[in-house]
């Protein structure tokens, strides 16, 4: 059944596209209509403003008049052609910002668009890959879980041997740093590139950052990138994407476009026409491999002040493991000394650092003296984020190494500068 406003559209001759002035009580609009998506209420109608931004407006006790009739666009979407001069690259879409539009009734940012729509509103691609969309998720980034890295790690595995071609895996960026990771030990060989991308800002946005991250993400999946990675803004402005190590990238920013950044290192390379690289990597392998899967029971601890043996014990009783992240070069309150000590003679207790540069050392003060006399494992500086992913796949996979395993670099994690100034 129609909705007030489809039936508002018709009643008045008008169409997708069609330029028209809309006249409310309270004031005018001059715009082009455009689609709904499916969070639009039923009397909203969506009209992008020459200013470049899309609105919602309320039909209710409106007029409408049409300006100009379109030339010939319409509501469907147009079939991507084939162009056999041009590899081809999968994009998986997940949810998050990229995948989002503003619900123009409230305000919100919510997931909207499918994967296909979203490679369709990009026209560049056409020049770069011929392009398959696959709907994998529909999740806002702070609900994914282990179990949805896992579906994305068979996934790519999937396509890799079947198709053996890129991958771009649409994600929200708030936790996108976890699923790359996640993806890291998951495949540590690859036949080609899997890369990250999102967008700080929705698509139906004159300032959005989702297409250039996606052309950007489109050109790194053509190379030989044989590791994880993450394609977002170099800087705020829209001129290059930087790409990222996918086990050493975190978000520094809530909203900024230029947003993620690698402790200690900076990206692995610059998409620019095309990709620059600025660290050595590695390559593509003739096979991706595969060891998918998570032991969710690993405790999580952020060291602060007041930080007690109660809190201690409620969070690692039962665990298989346990990850810190301390003060400065790897502390905690000397007071957990003793249950530090109790729980690792049953399970391994690792160490990385909250700061944003450097690394830790337990070498260097007392009490990281006596945390390492208690067999705390040092992670140098493997990111907090990164250090809880590692040791859920450990605990999964290689249960009876996971000590030594922690401070060894897997997949990059540990980088080689571990700056301390």
């Amino acid at each position: 059944m129609p909705t007030a406003a489809e039936n508002f559209v018709k009643d008045n001759g008008a169409k997708l596209y069609d330029r028209v002035k809309i006249t409310t009580p309270s004031k005018n609009y001059e715009g082009i209509i455009m689609p709904k998506h499916r969070l639009s209420g039923e009397h909203i109608i969506v009209l992008k403003l020459d200013n470049g931004y899309n609105i919602g407006i309320s039909v209710e006790d409106a007029n409408m008049q049409i300006i100009a009739k379109s030339k010939g666009k319409t509501e469907q979407v147009m079939e991507r052609k084939i162009n056999k001069d041009l590899d081809t690259i999968s994009i998986l879409g997940t949810g998050g910002t990229i995948a989002s539009f503003v619900d123009y009734e409230t305000g919100a940012v919510s997931p909207a668009i499918t994967a296909e729509q979203l490679v369709n509103s990009v026209s560049a691609l056409d020049e770069i890959a011929n392009i398959k969309a696959e709907p994998l998720l529909s999740l806002a980034s702070e609900d994914m879980k282990p179990e949805h890295w896992t579906k994305m790690a068979e996934k790519v595995a999937e396509i890799h041997q079947k198709q053996d071609h890129g991958i771009i895996v649409g994600h929200g960026t708030d936790t996108m740093g976890y699923s790359s990771a996640a993806l890291s030990f998951q495949l540590q060989e690859l036949s080609n590139p899997v890369i990250f991308t999102g967008a700080q800002r929705s698509p139906d946005r004159p300032s959005s950052d989702a297409h250039l991250n996606l052309v950007g993400a489109a050109k790194a999946a053509m190379t030989d990138l044989g590791e994880v990675s993450v394609a977002m803004h170099e800087t705020t402005d829209d001129k290059n994407i930087a790409l990222w190590r996918g086990t050493r990238v975190r978000k520094n920013h809530s909203s900024k476009r230029d947003a993620f950044s690698s402790k200690n290192e900076g990206p692995l390379g610059i998409v620019k026409e095309k990709v620059v690289w600025k660290q050595h990597y590695k390559a593509t392998c003739e096979k991706t491999t595969i060891e998918s899967g998570f032991d969710e029971n690993i405790g999580f601890v952020w060291a602060h002040p007041g930080f007690g043996t109660e809190e201690w014990e409620s969070i690692t009783n039962k665990k298989k493991g346990v990850v810190i992240a301390g003060t400065g070069l790897g502390h905690i309150n000397s007071e957990l000394f003793g249950a530090i000590e109790k729980s690792s003679k049953d399970i391994p207790i690792a160490m990385t650092s909250q700061c944003l540069s450097g690394s830790t050392n337990l070498n260097v003060y007392k009490n990281g003296r006596e945390l390492a006399s208690r067999r705390v494992i040092e992670l140098y500086d493997t990111l907090p984020e990164t250090a809880l992913v590692k040791m859920m796949w450990l605990a999964k996979h290689r249960p009876d190494n996971i000590e030594e395993l922690m401070s060894t670099n897997l997949v990059g994690e540990i980088s080689n500068s571990r700056k301390l100034e």
